[in-house]
């Protein structure tokens, strides 16, 4: 599969990282203003759009089509510490089985739920194992928070089905197109054995043809 590769360790800010944020990148199809809100608490707004999905989210056999439609239904809310996000993302999700490598492909409905502090705010729990987002500016970067919700969800070991027989360990052909399918394999242990009794049939014919003609 060419559409995403293993992300390894999902990397974000800290809360505790108190060192300036560099800019979002505004033309980010996952970074948005939360202007209007006024850092109001109570103010909220609603989201509905389609946009492109991000790559490289999944992992080695399964994740999100890159570039496919990402289909976003979120709520911005303002709050005294910063903006809460909630809503899902529904992605498309491709890949592959990991015991016949058939295609796999379905949407996936990624529950958000995750709040981005206000840069000056003191109001965050002091937690290096946790994610913790920032709003930069006025905007906020929900990239990091659906990479998070997808990968903890996808299959490790992704299957077709549950009942999935895989591929024959001899020739390669799937087992669930012809599940009789078998080889015959002979334990080396008797190969020899085998190869011996051989011989001797052979002798014995050869014998009896021999006796034959003497007897003529």
């Amino acid at each position: 599969m060419s559409d995403y590769v293993s992300i390894g360790v999902i990397i974000s800010e800290k809360r505790s990282d108190r060192s300036p944020h560099g800019e979002l990148d505004r033309n980010s199809p996952l970074v948005f203003s939360t202007r209007e809100l006024g850092r109001s608490p109570g103010s909220m707004k609603t989201l509905k759009e389609q946009v492109p999905a991000p790559t490289d989210v999944g992992n080695a056999l399964i994740g999100i089509r890159g570039g496919s439609e990402l289909d976003l239904d979120l709520r911005f809310e303002a709050v005294h510490e910063g903006i809460l996000v909630s809503g899902t993302a529904t992605a498309q999700i491709a890949g592959e089985c990991g015991r016949c490598l058939e295609p796999i492909e379905y949407d996936f409905e990624a529950d958000i739920q995750e709040l981005f502090y206000y840069e000056e705010s003191e109001e965050f729990e002091d937690d290096d194992d946790m994610d913790q987002y920032w709003v930069v500016g006025d905007l906020i970067d929900i990239d990091p928070v659906l990479r998070s919700a997808v990968v903890t969800a996808l299959p490790f070991q992704p299957v077709c089905r549950e009942d999935c027989l895989g591929l024959c360990s001899e020739c390669g052909i799937s087992l669930n197109d012809d599940p009789q399918h078998d080889h015959e394999i002979l334990d080396p242990r008797w190969a020899a054995l085998a190869q011996l009794s051989d011989i001797v049939a052979e002798d014995a014919t050869n014998d009896k043809t021999s006796d034959k003609r003497e007897e003529k």
